[in-house]
């Protein structure tokens, strides 16, 4: 397949995905500057509406404001607003787009991914070891989160299907330990990345802190540096939620970037927006559906047309 072909595809899947959170920008966008000035109340209903499709306050303002600096007081079309508020997103989001790039230096490579339980935290440990491994990158999986079986069948199916090799316990057994164990095998046999999957029940976060603390002091006594990378992944179906959820995160682990899933099962895609203008982390890979192929980089431009319903 032509790379031409490949982005077609993905840029598709991308912007079907998008569609919800496209209409309900694109329809509201047209009710609001269709035969119409850009005058303060159309500012303020546009601000409103960026901010009902999760883009925030704060990015919401800044899009608004960066939009009456050039065509206040103009005539203006639905489609210019879409255009200019495409562009101005992609900036938002050009410094966070940044691909997990494992280094060749480190053998492995270990990543811990965290996040609450149902985010697609295993499902998109699955997709990355698929991307890695097509790039001919030896990976191993390690089921870290130890309390739900379910989670540990499901890596271990992934694990199949990759062709990746699974470190598992029984249900129920040390998460940290099931950790050091991975990072020995994988050094041993000369892994080049190891993902490594826990536990996500928030309810109880002393408990998750001190689950998730523990892999993290284990795995420097093989290797000081370990984890090499944090990876969140967040579910954008729940909204401005996804907020509350990096904070808590931050506080019990050190992130380093985050993975957004679900992007097609809500009209919620603008929070990846919010969450770029708040936290400035670093966004490797985005979701738009249940396939291996829709995990994918994220890639700013892109993301900014989908999101207004432009391109492709």
């Amino acid at each position: 397949m032509s790379e031409t072909e490949a982005k077609g595809g993905w840029f598709g899947r991308l912007k079907a995905g998008l569609s919800r959170s496209s209409t309900k920008l694109g329809d509201g966008i047209s009710g609001i500057f269709t035969k119409r000035k850009l005058d303060d109340a159309a500012l303020e209903e546009l601000e409103e509406l960026l901010i009902t499709a999760d883009l925030g306050v704060q990015a919401a303002a800044r899009l608004t404001a960066d939009l009456a600096k050039t065509r206040f007081d103009k005539d203006i079309s639905p489609q210019e607003v879409r255009r200019a508020l495409a562009d101005d997103i992609a900036a938002i989001l050009e410094p966070v787009a940044r691909p997990l790039t494992p280094d060749p230096a480190r053998k492995p490579h270990v990543v811990l991914v965290v996040g609450v339980n149902g985010s697609g935290k295993t499902t998109t440990i699955g997709k990355m070891a698929k991307h890695y491994r097509e790039q001919g990158l030896k990976v191993r999986l390690a089921a870290g989160d130890t309390f739900r079986a379910a989670a540990i069948e499901q890596l271990q199916l992934w694990g199949e299907r990759t062709g990746c090799p699974v470190v598992a316990g029984a249900p129920g057994a040390d998460a940290a330990g099931l950790a050091f164990g991975a990072l020995e095998t994988a050094r041993r046999e000369g892994d080049d990345l190891l993902l490594i999957d826990t536990a996500g029940r928030l309810h109880n976060k002393a408990d998750l802190m001190a689950g998730l603390q523990k892999i993290g002091r284990v795995l420097k006594k093989l290797d000081e540096s370990a984890p090499h990378d944090v990876i969140l992944v967040l579910d954008a179906t729940t909204g401005q939620n996804a907020h509350a959820q990096v904070e808590t995160f931050k506080e019990l682990v050190d992130v380093t970037g985050l993975v957004v899933t679900k992007l097609d099962g809500s009209a919620r895609g603008g929070v990846l927006v919010a969450l770029a203008e708040r936290f400035g982390l670093p966004v490797h890979a985005i979701g738009v559906g249940e396939s291996a192929e829709d995990l994918r980089p994220f890639k700013a431009q892109d993301f900014a047309e989908s999101l207004m319903g432009l391109g492709g």
